[in-house]
C-alpha cells in the first residue's frame, strides 16, 4: 500500500549554473546546465520517496505536449508512482539562475496546472495514505486529499485553502517569498501546525496551541 502522496504541479525545469544573476542589459556565462521535471509537486513527491523507503504516488495534471509526456516518464524513473492527466495546452516550464551561493532566481512560463476533483485519477488511493502535501489543484482535490490521515499543504495556494474550508494538519510556508503567504486567523479551521521555512537558516514552526520550535 502507498503510504505517502503528492498531489500538484510540475514545471519543466531549465537550470544553469551562474556566478551571479545577470544585472539589466548584461550578459553572464553558465557553466552547466540541465532540464529535469521539477517544481513543489515533484520535489515533495521525490524526498517523500526517499523517505518512506517506497514510491511515493504522484497525483497531477500535464500540458499534452512533448514536454508534458516527457515529464510523465521521467518522474516514473524517480521513485513516484505518476497519475496524470493531460491537459489540451502547453506544459509550464521554468528557466532557473543558480548563483555561487546557491540562491535560485526563477522565471516561470505558462500556468499552473493541478488535478482537478473530477479528473479520471485514482483519489480512492488516498484514503490509505498516512500522509499527503497538496501543492496545486482545486477545492475538490483538496477535499478528496483530506481522506488521507495527516494532510500538509502549501501557502501558495492560500486563496484556495481559504474558500475550500477544510482542515489542514500543516500549513507549509517561505518566511521570504511574498508569494507564499500565512496571515493568522484567516483560515478556518485554523491549521494545526504552521511551518515557515528560511533556506540555509532552517526555519520555524508554530503549533495552534502556542508551542513553538525551530
Amino acid at each position: 500500500m502507498t503510504r505517502v502522496a503528492v498531489v500538484g504541479h510540475v514545471e519543466w525545469v531549465e537550470f544553469a549554473h551562474v556566478e551571479h544573476v545577470p544585472r539589466a542589459g548584461e550578459i553572464v556565462h553558465a557553466s552547466d546546465t540541465w532540464e529535469v521535471p521539477a517544481g513543489g509537486g515533484p520535489g515533495a513527491a521525490v524526498q517523500m520517496a526517499k523517505l518512506a523507503g517506497e514510491p511515493c504516488l504522484f497525483l497531477t495534471a500535464l500540458g499534452d505536449d512533448h514536454l508534458g509526456h516527457r515529464a510523465e516518464r521521467e518522474l516514473g524513473t524517480l521513485g513516484l508512482r505518476v497519475e496524470a492527466v493531460f491537459r489540451p495546452e502547453a506544459q509550464r516550464r521554468a528557466f532557473v539562475l543558480v548563483d555561487a551561493n546557491g540562491e535560485r532566481t526563477i522565471t516561470v512560463i505558462g500556468g499552473r496546472l493541478g488535478p482537478n476533483g473530477s479528473d479520471p485519477l485514482p483519489w480512492e488511493l488516498l484514503a490509505g495514505c498516512d500522509a499527503v502535501y497538496f501543492t496545486a489543484g482545486d477545492e475538490d482535490a483538496l477535499r478528496k486529499a483530506r481522506a488521507a490521515r495527516v494532510l500538509v499543504a502549501t501557502s501558495r495556494v492560500f486563496r484556495l485553502l481559504v474558500e475550500a474550508g477544510v482542515e489542514l494538519d500543516a500549513v507549509v510556508r517561505s518566511a521570504r517569498d511574498p508569494g507564499e503567504p500565512f496571515v493568522e486567523g484567516v483560515l478556518q479551521p485554523p491549521p494545526r501546525l504552521v511551518v515557515s521555512t528560511a533556506g540555509l537558516e532552517g526555519g520555524t514552526w508554530e503549533g495552534a496551541e502556542g508551542r513553538t520550535g525551530t
